[in-house]
Formats: C-alpha cells, sequence, structure tokens
C-alpha cells in the first residue's frame, strides 16, 4: 500500500502555473457547488440554497486565485496523475467592504453570500480597531478565503498539509494572525482540529457570526448543517 506521502505532492502554485491554476479553480468550484465524493455529498451550505451555477462560480474563483496566486498563498495537493486533488487558497490583503451588490444576471445570488461575509468581516474590522487603536493594513494577516478538496482518500490529511504549508509561510513572513470564514460546521470542526483556529471573540466577549436563521435568503440551511459563518482565529 502507498503511503500518504506517495499519494499526493503539495506546492504552493505560480501566476505562471496557468495549467495548475486552472485546475485549482476547478477543484474548488466543483467543491463549492456540490461533488460526489465516495458517496458523500459536498458542497457549501449557502452556494447549495442559492441559484448559483458551476461556471459562474469557476469564473469568480479563477479571478480570485488570478488577482491572489503572486503572494504564494495558494497550495494545492496533486494526486499521482497530476490531478489537483485539494485546493487551499488565501491573500493577505486587509478586508474590503464594497457594501453593495456587485454581481448580476445569472450570477446574482452570490451578492447573497458576499454580504455574508461582509457583515462578519466589517465587525472583525471594528473590533481590530477597538483592540488595536488602527485599521487592518494589508500583510498583516493571511486571510484563508477557499479550501476544497476532492480526492476519495486522506482528506484529512490533504486539508493538513495544505494548511500546515501557508500557515507556516505566513509565519516565516512575519503575518501575524491567520483569519477565515467558516460557513459551516464541517469546516469550522476540521480548521480547529488540524490547524488550531478557533471561534473568534470580540471585545465584549461574544462570537462574531451571521446566523443563517436571520437571512430571508438562507434561513432554510438545516441548523444541524450551519447555522451561520464565524470569523474563525488563530494568532501567529
Amino acid at each position: 500500500m502507498q503511503t500518504i506521502q506517495e499519494l499526493y505532492t503539495y506546492e504552493i502554485i505560480t501566476k505562471e502555473q496557468t495549467d495548475l491554476l486552472q485546475k485549482a479553480a476547478e477543484c474548488l468550484a466543483r467543491t463549492f457547488i456540490g461533488v460526489d465524493v465516495s458517496g458523500k455529498w459536498v458542497q457549501e451550505p449557502m452556494v447549495g440554497q442559492l441559484d448559483i451555477g458551476y461556471e459562474d462560480f469557476y469564473d469568480f474563483t479563477k479571478d480570485y486565485l488570478e488577482a491572489t496566486v503572486e503572494q504564494g498563498y495558494c497550495a494545492v495537493a496533486k494526486d499521482i496523475d497530476n490531478n489537483v486533488v485539494g485546493v487551499l487558497a488565501g491573500d493577505t490583503n486587509a478586508p474590503e467592504i464594497i457594501g453593495e451588490d456587485v454581481f448580476e444576471g445569472s450570477f446574482y445570488d452570490m451578492n447573497v453570500i458576499l454580504h455574508v461575509l461582509e457583515d462578519v468581516d466589517k465587525r472583525f474590522m471594528e473590533d481590530y480597531k477597538r483592540r488595536n487603536g488602527k485599521d487592518i493594513e494589508d500583510g498583516e494577516l493571511l486571510h484563508l478565503f477557499m479550501l476544497g478538496v476532492i480526492a476519495e482518500h486522506d482528506r484529512h490529511e490533504i486539508i493538513q498539509q495544505l494548511g500546515s504549508k501557508l500557515i507556516a509561510k505566513a509565519s516565516l513572513q512575519g503575518v501575524k494572525a491567520v483569519l477565515g470564514e467558516a460557513t459551516n460546521a464541517k469546516s469550522l470542526r476540521v480548521m480547529e482540529k488540524y490547524h488550531n483556529m478557533k471561534k473568534y471573540i470580540d471585545i465584549e466577549g461574544n462570537y462574531i457570526v451571521h446566523k443563517y436563521q436571520n437571512n430571508s435568503k438562507l434561513n432554510s440551511i438545516p441548523a444541524n448543517v450551519a447555522d451561520g459563518t464565524y470569523i474563525i482565529i488563530r494568532e501567529l
């Protein structure tokens, strides 16, 4: 039997690796839109609830990767046939709040997800400013934005390896903390278990969370699948 090390190889991709970047975007889009892995349906709950198609989501993902890949925080897992079977992508940009709908046409429902993310990001930014007396700057935090794994085997091992690679790099580059938006219970558990990330507690002692039950577009997501999007963090 092959060991995990032989099954998968890991690398941080560069802008020049256009083929890998495309495969990474495909892997992420498939995971978010929904994919059957070993008889289990894997899907991001908000995406599952809304009317979002693969092509639109793939374009969104590819645009994000092309815009941020030069920062060096897009790691992929490849199988022995060179297929991309896992991706963790992030950036060190300070969060940006647009505050209005930016997607239109068939991708219009993506605005719902954007507003959920902006809601928790905005509250985190305000809390950060209260604690530190200044706004977040580029390069201070590693924002882990998208995780997708379509491998049939050793999925948790892949998540562990991808995260460890990016977190070690961030630590070396003097990044203060790793931040993410956990949109469901499963991703929260995985990031807690493998990367020691915890739900962020604000200065008043509360979690920063956007509860789906209070969102008319998302309130039919079953609470046992996901109750909301939480800010999660790990200090470096």
